[in-house]
């Protein structure tokens, strides 16, 4: 008996939904999916349960490029919380420590944000998705055990102070980094700096790679687009394949190029850049998907579109 086909609609882009608080990054990859009717869909990397802001979902063919989101650099605005450690890291974990808060002030914060610019080792937090021996840490941390981790090196390229309250209970900053980066580690890092420990409150992504907060589509936005204008209106809410890649060079075959090219084939490109990935374009403009250059200058495919 022949397997059956997958039920859904085979439609591809980059929805950019703003992940509301309360639910998980797979959570509303799923609903997203069923709105739009997709086969084939997929995120590009987990945001907390308490956090919103930029979720890149990619649909179809889009699915071939999330890695190269994932990879991508981030930013974040974080409100945190002084004086209270909990176990997680966030406002889901039981609290463990208060401390008064004494002596911060925006002067002593902007000092302490210093020392955390540039490259930064950092401890994976056990209730995060990392694997050790296969099992993810949040499996384990949810049995109550706790395992050493080894620490991980992550940049920061950026740490802004944005506020504080007149408690000095609440601060925000605002953080730009690295792929692995943990907001939380890094927040319950400078609490520890600034004497009285420190939690994520709030959190939100306000840039992933080449996106940022303009686009993105809210899941009430989605659901009424669903009702009024059906799977038309939902896919212009789309983004292109190649605006994951937009960092990279664009080069653009003639037709026997694109030919062997879609073969698995390099080829010779006479504009091309001496080394690094780019973005391939055939003889009537349309994204056939990324390559690298090889040492010899031709053009390798790497991931290709789907005729």
């Amino acid at each position: 008996m022949g397997r059956r086909n997958k039920k859904g609609r085979n439609v591809s882009g980059i929805l950019l939904l703003d992940k509301p608080a309360g639910i998980t990054s797979n959570s509303a990859l799923q609903r997203v999916k069923s709105l739009f009717f997709a086969k084939k869909a997929g995120h590009t990397g987990s945001l907390d349960p308490i956090a919103t802001g930029i979720l890149p979902l990619c649909m179809g063919e889009a699915t071939k490029f999330s890695g190269f989101l994932l990879n991508a650099d981030k930013s974040y605005l974080a409100e945190c919380q002084l004086g209270v450690v909990t176990r997680s890291g966030d406002t889901e974990g039981e609290v463990v420590s208060e401390r008064p808060v004494e002596g911060v002030s925006e002067t002593t914060i902007k000092q302490a944000l210093q020392q955390f610019e540039g490259e930064i080792e950092q401890i994976p937090p056990m209730h995060s998705a990392v694997k050790v021996n296969g099992q993810p840490l949040y499996k384990l941390a949810h049995q109550g055990i706790e395992i050493e981790r080894e620490p991980r090196q992550v940049t920061i390229y950026g740490l802004e102070f944005v506020s504080l309250d007149e408690t000095h209970q609440r601060m925000v900053i605002r953080v730009a980094c690295s792929k692995g980066t943990y907001v939380r580690t890094l927040v319950e890092d400078i609490g520890e700096v600034l004497g009285c420990g420190a939690h994520v409150c709030g959190l939100r992504r306000i840039t992933l790679g080449p996106y940022e907060e303009q686009d993105l589509v809210t899941m009430e936005a989605l659901e009424l687009i669903r009702e009024e204008e059906g799977n038309a209106g939902l896919d212009q809410r789309l983004l292109p394949l190649d605006s994951s890649v937009a960092e990279y060079e664009r080069v653009q075959l003639d037709e026997d190029s694109s030919y062997y090219l879609r073969q698995g084939q390099p080829v010779q490109i006479s504009a091309a850049p001496d080394q690094g990935w780019v973005r391939i374009y055939d003889e009537n403009e349309g994204f056939i998907g990324v390559g690298e250059i090889m040492d010899d200058g031709r053009v390798a495919p790497r991931r290709l579109v789907s005729e």
